[in-house]
């Protein structure tokens, strides 16, 4: 009789054991060695400097790796380029499908809304996106089950960058060059609301949409000349935006310039030359600035460890390698039995966080998935971004 228990309490044992095995074996991209996340992005075309975030990330993986990983599971990272292509975004983001636990950093507003139904459709986690957040906010509660989005939403960034200029720096009439899409246009949406609540003060003077195609834009230049604004703000690509502020310097026009976040590298220094000085950007609250801020300067010395090649992209490179922490702390809240559900739990757990003590607190939750969305101002100052106010916190957006 007790040897008969004692076989049947061995089989139960086992049978445990396989179950448990089955269903970690059923988690696509986990084992008990290895997490898998995806990451498509710009290697390549005209947004490619963006596509520094990802070696960010790759890098913290790395030193996340060095140090024994996760509950004992090392961090694969699936590096896919999409040249700036939602097609092409599209297209990888299939060939991943099956073989990620999650998809880190997705970029680009066209992409985000060509994707955003991937994920829900897919139960794959997405820990951050840098696009136009409406895209998320405009998705049923549902949907957003999947996805954790730190980025400052582009209406709110040209609000306060406009705002900013009006208040503090006595601009009165605007102009506003932008990206021809989703991207530009939520821009010229808080461009009018802050001209709006200026009161009378300030005018927007005149628009100049680009396609992401061109790179002649000495007529751009010269249409912002004529229209008389003594403040422009550029909602672009790191190339366009170089290109631009060149060929202004070029005729002699030199208006006030601000930027949005997007071109909050300092290597616009090197690829828009000495008519980069001067230029405000609206630095994003979800990351800091190399070489301003002790911890992201911290930050980037580890990254550049794990990948030297980093040396001189600091500041996008610590933007992406924060996607990265907010994956690895999702996985660390998450438990070591991984599941999808898991890391769901672990993402809605995170309150007033900074990530390796990066950028404002992040907060989700069951209710929230806009983790943070803030900015402040800084300015190009010596071949370096100096931020020279404090952050200024929006409401989440979903």
């Amino acid at each position: 009789m007790r040897k008969g228990m004692l076989l049947v309490g061995m089989l139960v044992a086992v049978l445990v054991f396989a179950w448990g095995l089955q269903v970690q074996a059923g988690v696509p991209g986990v084992t008990d060695k290895e997490v898998v996340v995806g990451w498509t992005t710009p290697l390549s075309g005209p947004a490619a400097l963006w596509g520094v975030t990802a070696l960010g990330g790759k890098a913290y993986a790395d030193y996340i790796n060095a140090r024994g990983g996760i509950y004992g599971r090392k961090i694969k990272v699936i590096l896919k380029d999409d040249g700036y292509n939602p097609t092409r975004a599209l297209s990888n983001l299939q060939e991943m499908k099956g073989k990620v636990f999650a998809v880190c950093g997705l970029l680009g507003t066209a992409i985000c809304n060509a994707a955003k139904d991937f994920f829900y459709q897919n139960k794959i986690p997405l820990i951050t996106a840098y696009g136009n957040v409406r895209i998320w906010a405009n998705l049923p509660k549902k949907e957003l089950r999947y996805v954790f989005i730190s980025y400052p939403d582009y209406e709110d960034e040209a609000n306060y960058l406009t705002g900013y200029s009006i208040q503090k720096l006595g601009s009165r009439k605007v102009a506003l060059f932008y990206q021809n899409d989703d991207y530009g246009k939520m821009a010229m949406v808080g461009v009018k609301k802050a001209i709006s609540a200026s009161g009378g003060k300030a005018k927007l003077v005149r628009s100049v949409p680009y396609e992401v195609t061109e790179r002649s834009l000495g007529t751009h230049a010269l249409r912002l000349k004529e229209s008389g604004a003594d403040t422009v703000v550029i909602y672009t690509t790191p190339t366009h935006g170089a290109l631009i502020v060149k060929e202004m310097a070029k005729i002699g026009y030199r208006p006030r310039v601000l930027a949005t976040f997007t071109l909050g590298d300092p290597i616009m220094y090197r690829i828009a030359g000495k008519a980069w000085e001067g230029t405000y950007i609206a630095l994003p609250g979800n990351s800091g600035v190399p070489g301003a801020d002790p911890e992201a300067t911290r930050l980037a010395d580890i990254l550049k460890k794990y990948n030297p090649k980093i040396k001189g992209k600091e500041y996008l490179a610590v933007f992406g390698a924060v996607s990265m922490i907010q994956f690895v702390e999702g996985l660390k809240k998450a438990g070591p039995n991984l599941t999808i559900e898991s890391m769901i739990k672990g993402m809605e757990s995170i309150k007033d966080w900074k990530p390796e003590g990066v950028g404002a607190p992040v907060t989700y939750s069951p209710n929230r998935r806009h983790g943070v969305n803030a900015s402040r101002m800084g300015q190009a100052r010596g071949g370096k971004h100096v931020p020279i106010e404090p952050f200024e916190i929006y409401a989440p957006r979903f």
